[in-house]
């Protein structure tokens, strides 16, 4: 298992279209990938959870990314994330 923490920078915070894209990469690799914001953890393909988590600019996740190639995809995810968000 890989786990690393992301604050977000984008002024918005998670929004829909940021948030759409993250989902997609992340159905695309070959882990199983999951976001924690303080109690709340859900699967990060799923967009409407992704949203609802309500995640604004200089909040704080932890991504915890399980599966057969999680170090390339641990660093997918953190590219996408430092690119974007």
């Amino acid at each position: 298992m890989k786990e690393f923490n992301y604050t977000i920078k984008d002024a918005v915070g998670i929004h829909a279209r940021p948030a759409g894209q993250l989902v997609k990469l992340i159905k695309g690799l070959g882990s199983t990938v999951t976001i924690t914001k303080g109690d709340k953890t859900v699967n990060a393909t799923q967009l409407m959870k992704l949203m609802g988590m309500g995640i604004k600019c200089g909040d704080t996740v932890t991504f915890k990314v399980e599966g057969g190639d999680e170090e390339a995809s641990a660093n997918a995810v953190e590219e996408f994330m430092n690119a974007n968000l």
